[in-house]
């Protein structure tokens, strides 16, 4: 047996024999022309053909398989028609008189060179998208057809990487599982698994893959492990795994599509916190009602400068798409406390958690928080997207804040830039100010979502990161469950709903107390959403003397 490990960029377990992909070399020589204008003439055919090209199999795609993935072979159109790219072949062929051929390789490799300095994911990822495109013009200047790569029964695709594409033509009912030698998680092979559902890893390293073809193999999308002609002990343990996984899926199914009420009729909604895109696969897995806390700034850190619109835009349309008419609420740049980045240049603090972050931040570098407003804004006409703005401790604040948004929305206007003008705004309730103002708030924005983690912190004057003052005081402070029951009634005398999205919704001997407090909706870590969920289903309110003896032995008097 031999074990290859990777990185999982979905999970499952698949089985199926190896089948690996290489694709045909092309031979693109240097050939000195005597007639630039008629080399620019073949060009521009070519060229106008891959488009025509692009467009099709846009369109094919998009019935295939969804939208998302169709929008990569736009982005490809977009790439040869680009003046940047027209003006490197340009040059090549009247400057320096070579054929349209290596004019194009040339210049694809030029660019694909700048955009691997990118110091994004998805930047670096469009160098795939680079070399598809212009394999595809140099095709058809050579007049050469690609080689199908047919599959004869359910195999595991393994290659270097795989190009947009080749994975669009490939039979989608024979294919277990994708393993790539390189690619990221926003690769285009990431991105189909997770449309597909199917086993994925990446990042296998310097392995020659190709010397298992044909092999039998078993792919664990959980751990990122693929096992080829796995033994039998391994064979025993990825069927048992199969079968435990089978197990939740059953409970998914069983609560798929019901809604979220007690055995009395009070009904709740129940959402996901995440941190990224990379979490968006769990959220559909464990089939919470919507993403209640997407923590924006996993697109500012780790990174060297900052992210530009179109980057902003193309991730938050991403997420609402993927979530298919469900909620996203994105919360906006929280950078500060104990999330930074160099390149923010902010000041030394004695305590950052107290100082310059979060709404402070936006409302000072306004030309940071426009940015991501106007990507925040595009992407609201893809689906149901909500604002939420955190740190809020003055209805001044949300004043500035929305004189901000009515701004980047007429200079959206302006531009004949679609978006939905009935985007929500939310602010985060995590301060004793924001609570103790709450009936002030709640006649401004649309809804609240209450951070428990921050508001614990604030309110009981404790280092949350600090280990030793775990057990300084109880869990569940009476003063913070009181805080939720001010915050869930100033909001509704207003008719504003509430969200409780910290680390206590996921404390299931609250749930009872939650819910007889009347939120609205909980948001919690992906795989805590079924647990909540079962625990909401097995609730009765009506039951008073129940329920009072169940929350005094709560809070502990």
């Amino acid at each position: 047996m031999i074990a290859l490990k990777g990185r999982s960029v979905y999970g499952g377990i698949a089985r199926g024999t190896i089948s690996f992909y290489q694709r045909d070399r092309l031979n693109i020589p240097r050939i000195k022309i005597n007639d630039p204008a008629k080399e620019w003439d073949r060009y521009t055919e070519a060229k106008n053909a891959a488009v025509n090209e692009l467009k099709l199999l846009r369109e094919r795609t998009a019935e295939e398989i969804g939208q998302t993935d169709a929008d990569i072979f736009y982005i490809q159109q977009m790439l040869l028609g680009d003046s940047q790219f027209e003006r490197g072949v340009s040059g090549l062929i009247y400057t320096e008189k070579c054929n349209a051929e290596y004019a194009v390789a040339k210049t694809s490799q030029k660019l694909a060179e700048v955009m691997r300095q990118g110091d994004s994911d998805y930047i670096r990822e469009r160098c795939t998208d680079v070399f598809d495109a212009s394999e595809r013009v140099i095709r058809l200047l050579q007049n050469q057809s690609s080689s199908d790569f047919v599959l004869d029964d359910v195999s595991i695709i393994c290659a270097e990487d795989l190009l947009p594409s080749e994975t669009a033509t490939l039979d989608k009912s024979k294919v277990a599982a994708f393993c790539t030698s390189g690619g990221s998680t926003n690769s285009h092979t990431a991105i189909l698994a997770r449309t597909m559902n199917i086993p994925a890893l990446i990042g296998l390293g310097d392995v020659r893959l190709e010397d298992y073809d044909g092999r039998y193999a078993i792919v664990d999308g959980y751990d990122g492990v693929i096992y080829i002609e796995p033994d039998t002990e391994t064979t025993i343990k990825m069927a048992r795994r199969e079968e435990e996984e089978g197990r939740k899926r059953e409970l998914l199914q069983r609560l798929k599509g019901r809604r979220n009420l007690t055995r009395d009729g009070r009904e709740i909604e129940v959402y996901a916190n995440i941190g990224g895109i990379g979490d968006l696969e769990s959220v559909i897995e464990n089939d919470a009602g919507g993403i209640g806390l997407l923590r924006s700034e996993f697109l500012y850190l780790q990174r060297d400068s900052f992210p530009d619109e179109e980057e902003l835009f193309y991730n938050y349309r991403r997420v609402v798409e993927e979530m298919k008419g469900k909620r996203v609420v994105i919360r906006t740049l929280d950078i500060g406390a104990d999330k930074t980045a160099d390149y923010f240049e902010l000041d030394k603090e004695e305590n950052p958690a107290l100082g310059m972050r979060a709404v402070r931040l936006c409302l000072r570098r306004q030309d940071i928080f426009r940015t991501q407003l106007r990507a925040l804004l595009r992407a609201s006409a893809y689906g149901k997207l909500s604002i939420l703005i955190p740190m809020i401790i003055d209805v001044d604040e949300v004043y500035r804040v929305k004189d901000i948004i009515h701004k980047v929305k007429d200079e959206l206007i302006s531009r004949k830039i679609s978006f939905d003008d009935r985007v929500e705004l939310g602010v985060m309730i995590e301060t004793p100010a924001a609570v103790m103002i709450s009936d002030l708030l709640a006649k401004e924005v649309d809804f609240f979502s209450i951070g428990t983690n921050d508001l614990e912190q604030y309110t009981l004057a404790i280092d949350r990161q600090n280990p030793n003052y775990e057990n300084v005081v109880p869990p569940n402070h009476l003063a913070v469950l009181r805080m939720i029951k001010m915050v869930v009634d100033n909001a509704h005398s207003h008719g504003k709903k509430v969200c409780l999205c910290g680390e206590m919704g996921a404390d299931l001997s609250l749930t009872e107390v939650l819910m007889d407090m009347k939120l609205d909706a909980l948001s919690v870590a992906p795989p805590q959403v079924l647990p909540i969920r079962r625990m909401v289903r097995s609730l009765n309110l009506s039951d008073r003397r129940q329920v009072h003896d169940n929350i005094q032995r709560v809070l502990h008097y």
